[in-house]
């Protein structure tokens, strides 16, 4: 080792580590320090140490843009999702990440805020990250989307819902067949007036309301004076809220579909302040299953989606297809299951 570490600490502050600083540390090529990084099965383990130990005495940062233009690949992966605070999407986002972490992809996350605008906007700045693949929430994305993402040319893959295009990859569940196995449910418990409330109104929350209404005209008993859908973020206030609305206009109801448990869970604590026993004046049920609705007092009837699984296996299969390969299955089901508690 030849540079003085006290030069070497003053050149910190004058420029960035480069790997040929690294090279020089150890007395290699730089092609071969590269190859320690890039390719660690090519150098013997007693090289590849010294190598090490002069990336963590220098303090060198691997220079990723550099890096993708010498492989062709950047090894990021772009994902979009709605919303960073609901819990829906954290689990999404923690199964991509376990997904990718091995084969060192890092993971750009952008907030699209159901926002069609903010999306395309997204896209448009990630793009120019030259990403290796694309994650996205849901299938209803605006022209100026598709065509960007066609432009591109890349790997894509849709989350959380199921596309019918052979062209097209997605892993979800059924939205519709959800929303029609809860009201479903209500109905097999002898429920007949049976009300939905709504928020955000998402192209998956509006797939559930048709499985709703499709399950309610099956048996005969579609009402819908029985529904209460508002564009607003969902919340418990608004499910307190909301419940409120939906009693005001059609107080007969004997049951409520909530499009997801905040809502549900606003709902119970408003029947609670009024007096309004549940299940027994008045069933509740909710979608998502987030973990506090099986400690909720009474436990909240719901639909348990395979959050973790949807961005694992979507980022399971985005990582083949940027690897070249063709999978046989563009449309990976992974279900969904009742929970049927209390509260129904």
């Amino acid at each position: 080792m030849s540079t003085d570490p006290s030069n070497l600490a003053r050149g910190r502050t004058r420029r960035r580590i480069t790997l040929a600083d690294v090279a020089r540390e150890v007395g290699v090529s730089t092609m071969t320090a590269s190859r320690a990084i890039t390719r660690p099965e090519l150098v013997s383990a007693e090289l590849r140490a010294q190598i090490e130990k002069a990336i963590r005495d220098l303090g060198y940062v691997p220079n990723r843009a550099a890096r993708a233009l010498a492989s062709a690949r950047s090894h990021v992966i772009a994902v979009l999702i709605p919303s960073l605070s609901n819990a829906v999407f954290t689990d999404v986002l923690a199964g991509v990440q376990d997904a990718v972490d091995a084969e060192g992809y890092q993971v750009l996350i952008g907030n699209t805020r159901y926002s069609d605008a903010e999306e395309e906007k997204l896209v448009n700045i990630h793009l120019q990250s030259n990403p290796d693949g694309v994650l996205l929430t849901g299938l209803t994305q605006s022209d100026k989307v598709r065509q960007m993402l066609a432009a591109a040319n890349l790997p894509t893959v849709s989350m959380m819902d199921l596309s019918d295009d052979p062209d097209r990859y997605s892993v979800g569940l059924s939205q519709f067949d959800a929303g029609y196995t809860v009201t479903r449910h209500l109905l097999v418990k002898g429920y007949r007036r049976i009300g939905f409330i709504a928020a955000q109104l998402d192209e998956r929350t509006l797939k559930r309301a048709e499985g709703y209404r499709q399950a309610l005209r099956d048996a005969g008993l579609y009402d819908a004076r029985r529904e209460v859908l508002v564009p607003d973020p969902s919340t418990i206030a608004l499910g307190a809220e909301l419940i409120g609305r939906l009693m005001a206009c059609v107080p007969d109801c004997d049951a409520v579909f909530c499009c997801n448990d905040d809502l549900a869970y606003g709902a119970i604590y408003q029947c609670q302040r009024r007096g309004i026993a549940v299940p027994k004046q008045l069933a509740i049920s909710g979608f998502n299953d987030l973990p506090a609705s099986a400690w909720m007092n009474p436990s909240v009837t719901s639909i348990a989606t395979p959050r973790y699984r949807i961005g694992f296996e979507a980022a399971t299969l985005l990582k083949r297809l940027i690897n070249g390969e063709k999978p046989e299955l563009h449309r990976i089901d992974l279900g969904f299951t009742l929970m049927a508690r209390e509260s129904t």
